[in-house]
């Protein structure tokens, strides 16, 4: 199953408090989602770091989020089993202060058959119990036709992975 499919992904932001395309260039682009989860920032890591209990199913290659797992520190591994044996390399953990920021650097899905690669940064920052989650992918390099194209559909998709980060936060 494929990570992203470009049909229809727009959609897919829908439960983000605030989304944006914040920047288009055919070379890259930035993509930043900001969400308030009502749990303290602790009790969000904790679910963060879990990917398989947040991310949608439909965007990983296996067809299972069970599959995921992220080891969050530096050069920790953000990965999915593949039946047979196979594996994928998502992202690499880059900086993680637990609490407060993960920042993991790769491609995800069709990006990773390209020339493209990014930052995912989470950014908790509380406040009353409350945390604000904000999500940031800078993406750069080349992808024939630009990566400015990309950019919406990738919006989207980020934007239903930390809708679905909330509703995991706030089911518990």
């Amino acid at each position: 199953m494929m990570m992203m499919a470009v049909a229809g992904l727009a959609s897919l932001a829908a439960g983000a408090a605030r989304a944006e395309v914040a920047d288009a260039q055919p070379n890259g682009f930035e993509v930043k989602h900001e969400v308030v989860v009502n749990a303290p920032a602790a009790t969000v890591w904790g679910v963060l770091v879990q990917p398989s209990k947040w991310w949608s199913a439909a965007h990983t290659w296996s067809g299972s989020a069970a599959n995921l797992s992220l080891a969050a520190a530096s050069g920790g591994c953000f990965c999915e089993r593949l039946p047979n044996g196979g594996s994928v390399l998502h992202m690499t953990t880059v900086n993680a202060a637990p609490g407060s920021k993960l920042v993991l650097s790769g491609a995800l899905g069709p990006l990773q058959t390209s020339g493209a690669t990014g930052a995912l940064a989470f950014v908790l920052t509380e406040k009353d119990g409350k945390t604000t989650v904000t999500v940031t992918y800078d993406v750069g390099g080349y992808l024939k036709g630009g990566l400015d194209k990309w950019a919406g559909p990738v919006d989207g998709v980020i934007g239903q992975q930390v809708a679905g980060l909330k509703a995991a936060v706030e089911a518990k």
